[in-house]
């Protein structure tokens, strides 16, 4: 029985307990990060702060005392990497810096030319940034979109997160951004927002979306900028097309219908005939009809056939577009064409894998749409109409 004592004691005395414990109030919150382009050989490194004492008797992250008071707070450092210029804002702070809640990766549009993929191998090597955090490229400086004010959201990190959540553009996390980057096209595509100094105020926010469009990376250095009509051609190339409405205005000035599509699926069909590369897009979609500006009746086979046509026709202009500058301007595989060479022809592209920047220009590609129209929507003719009696629709 001793002997079993003895052998508890000494269990007790190997166990840890809690001795390497850090406590939240003990912490400092990343909420978002800036990095921009400062020296020669230096980055200037920015991070949204939470400040918790803001937070109080208020209940639900109100703020105690004025509503106008900030909850978060924006430091910034100097350094050769993003390791040095963090040791620097580590040094302006009594807490430990935290990662782990850091939902929001900036970078300025100069240091995006010169190459991210160093200072991604920071967030995606250490323990703490998540992974799954989204990234964007900010047309001018990165840190001053910090300092963005959002009209219903907490924080600037908060507002593009929802962003990002509602698939308004591409939404690109840091995973994606390496897959991307390690793929056989080499290229990769990141939402690209609006300058801060335009985001400054309530007002100009509502004049001003965030959203400007589709920042193009070849081989991790920034080549060119889609605007948002050419990344909705992307998103349909890229078979990610989530949330979109598109409105067609109907021949002989009829009025615009807008179809909201409820299900897409896009195929990459490339071929290899007589040393001629080229490569089929198919896309099979299914959409509603949610507003009708014509006096056609929707329930007639005809209207349907002609807003059929017309939805196929604004997708391959979309998707033309998107190819027009990825092809001839970027020379940027965004849609990722060589991911399919490799899979049907793979001796084929092993063997054209080292001219690739040279031949994805001159790939030819046809497009090929199936656009169906489900539902016409409530009512079978326009609000206000009049049936063939003289009697309103209902």
């Amino acid at each position: 029985m001793r002997g079993v004592v003895l052998v508890l004691l000494v269990s007790c005395a190997l166990l840890g307990g809690c001795w390497d414990r850090t406590e939240v109030n003990d912490l400092a919150i990343i909420t978002a990060a800036a990095v921009d382009k400062a020296g020669k050989d230096e980055i200037d490194l920015s991070i949204q702060v939470f400040i918790p004492k803001e937070v109080g008797g208020g209940g639900l992250g109100v703020p105690t005392g004025s509503s106008t008071r900030e909850l978060t707070t924006v430091l910034s450092g100097k350094g050769i990497n993003i390791a040095d210029a963090m040791s620097k804002v580590q040094a302006k702070l009594s807490r430990k810096v935290f990662w782990g809640h850091c939902k929001i990766y900036l970078f300025g549009e100069e240091i995006a030319r010169e190459g991210i993929a160093d200072h991604i191998d920071f967030l995606v090597r250490h323990p703490e940034p998540r992974n799954r955090a989204y990234l964007y490229i900010s047309k001018g400086k990165a840190v001053e979109t910090l300092g963005i004010e959002s009209v219903l959201e907490r924080s600037t990190a908060e507002a593009l997160r929802e962003y990002a959540s509602l698939h308004i553009g591409m939404p690109v996390t840091l995973i994606d951004f390496r897959n991307m980057l390690k793929s056989e096209a080499q290229a990769v595509a990141i939402p690209y927002i609006q300058e801060g100094n335009k985001l400054k105020d309530k007002e100009q926010i509502q004049k001003n979306t965030p959203l400007l469009g589709t920042a193009i990376f070849k081989k991790d250095k920034l080549a060119g900028v889609l605007t948002s009509k050419a990344t909705r051609g992307l998103l349909w190339l890229r078979n990610e097309i989530t949330r979109a409405s598109i409105s067609v205005d109907l021949p002989e000035g009829q009025g615009l219908v807008s179809v909201v599509p409820i299900r897409a699926t896009t195929k990459l069909i490339p071929r290899i005939a007589n040393g001629k590369w080229s490569i089929l897009v198919k896309i099979d979609t299914e959409g509603d009809i949610v507003e009708n500006a014509t006096k056609l009746n929707m329930m007639e086979p005809s209207s349907i056939a002609l807003v059929q046509k017309s939805v196929n026709d604004e997708i391959k202009s979309r998707i033309r577009l998107a190819l027009f500058h990825l092809q001839k301007e970027f020379d940027a595989d965004a849609g990722n064409f060589a991911a399919a060479f490799h899979r049907k022809y793979p001796q084929e592209w092993e063997q054209a894998k080292p001219m690739w920047d040279a031949l994805y220009p001159q790939i030819d590609v046809n497009i090929q749409v199936q656009a169906a129209v489900r539902r016409p929507g409530l009512i079978s003719r326009p609000a206000g109409s009049t049936d063939e009696h003289g009697k309103a629709e209902k």
